[in-house]
């Protein structure tokens, strides 16, 4: 069996440290792997596969002799690195948004359309985290009855934004622990000692513990954020529709791990609820929980550190002919990050689309 000499530029952040858990979980074959980062994490030492490695400063020379090299150290970085990367003999798989809607860069989630891994030029990119949940369900539901429209409300934990904002949620939680302990009362008591007051934050513009904000990223044209027109335009491009209507609602959530979506999805030909069930059972790296009246539905804790994409809540539409709604559920640095973009690599291995050394 090959065994394959991989680099990971943005080691450090959150989605570099599940990258290296994925690594391990999913035994990949790496016989020689490669920290980068730039120069503020180079010189941090961590741990793989019982192996203590050191955080080299990204460089020219750091590319030489990598085979496939995973990018997670946001869009800056991939701009100016991954061209040398790919220069020096590199395939390199990006989880930064710089490459997706480039019309020669593949953007891939593998159990919805792998092939396209075959057309790359040496950059194939891996998308949005909540995107990659949402169309790893939709994709089966197509094949068997055509999608019309897809309207999707995301609920997303704070590791999206990274490892700063989840500790800003925990230093919130933190404080308001704080209040109880000065005697200002216990849970709701503590709360409404001071009704209204911001906990320190730093990341986002509101509070985030016990909050809800109904904002990733920074508002655009016609008042969608970021992360709402990402949905729209990687869908399309991924599913091979460039016509299909999508529109979403992106929320930040005072979770720390999971993504979640509640999702309506309009079909061609008209499914019912069992019949959308049955296909889900069967489609790749979904994982269905639908018995709601036993407590059966994926939650966002449960689903933290799995790899596939759980589906619950599966009920018709009471407001349309032929739709359906879902409530779908990932771990959104695994799934939504780490374990995509290695599933490409596996990709590129198994289909004989790359070359190691034996």
């Amino acid at each position: 069996m090959s065994s394959y000499r991989v680099a990971l530029l943005g080691a450090a952040g959150a989605v570099g440290q599940e990258l290296l858990r994925v690594l391990v979980d999913r035994n990949f074959p790496v016989s020689e792997l490669k920290l980068l980062a730039t120069s503020r994490s180079a010189g941090h030492k961590f741990t793989f596969r019982g192996e203590e490695l050191t955080v080299e400063e990204v460089s020219k020379e750091a590319f030489r002799d990598v085979d496939i090299c995973f990018f997670a150290a946001g869009n800056e970085a991939s701009k100016v690195w991954a061209p040398v990367a790919v220069r020096a003999g590199a395939v390199v798989i990006d989880k930064a948004s710089v490459f997706r809607m480039e019309k020669d860069i593949p953007l891939v989630v593998p159990e919805v359309n792998g092939e396209a891994i075959r057309g790359h030029k040496g950059i194939i990119a891996s998308p949005n985290c909540s995107t990659i949940q949402m169309v790893v369900p939709l994709k089966p539901l197509h094949d068997a009855a055509g999608l019309k429209r897809v309207v999707v409300s995301s609920y997303q934990s704070v590791s999206g934004t990274g490892r700063d904002a989840m500790d800003e949620l925990a230093a919130q939680g933190r404080a308001f622990g704080h209040r109880a302990l000065a005697g200002e009362g216990e849970g709701y008591e503590a709360w409404m000692a001071h009704p209204g007051e911001d906990f320190p934050r730093s990341i986002y513009p509101r509070q985030i513990a016990y909050n809800v904000l109904p904002q990733c990223d920074s508002f655009g044209p016609g008042g969608y954020t970021g992360e709402e027109v990402k949905f729209l335009g990687e869908t399309r491009k991924i599913m091979g529709l460039p016509d299909l209507a999508v529109s979403a609602t992106a929320v930040r959530v005072p979770v720390f791990i999971s993504h979640s979506e509640s999702v309506l999805v309009e079909t061609e030909r008209k499914l019912t609820a069992d019949e959308a069930r049955d296909i889900l059972r069967r489609a790749p790296g979904v994982v269905l929980v639908d018995d709601p009246a036993k407590g059966q539905y994926p939650t966002a804790v449960e689903v933290a550190g799995r790899d596939e994409v759980f589906v619950g809540r599966v009920r018709e539409d009471t407001s349309s002919q032929s739709g359906l709604w879902l409530w779908v559920v990932a771990d959104n640095l695994r799934k939504g990050a780490a374990t995509n973009a290695v599933q490409i690599a596996e990709y590129l291995i198994r289909n004989g689309l790359i070359q190691g050394a034996r």
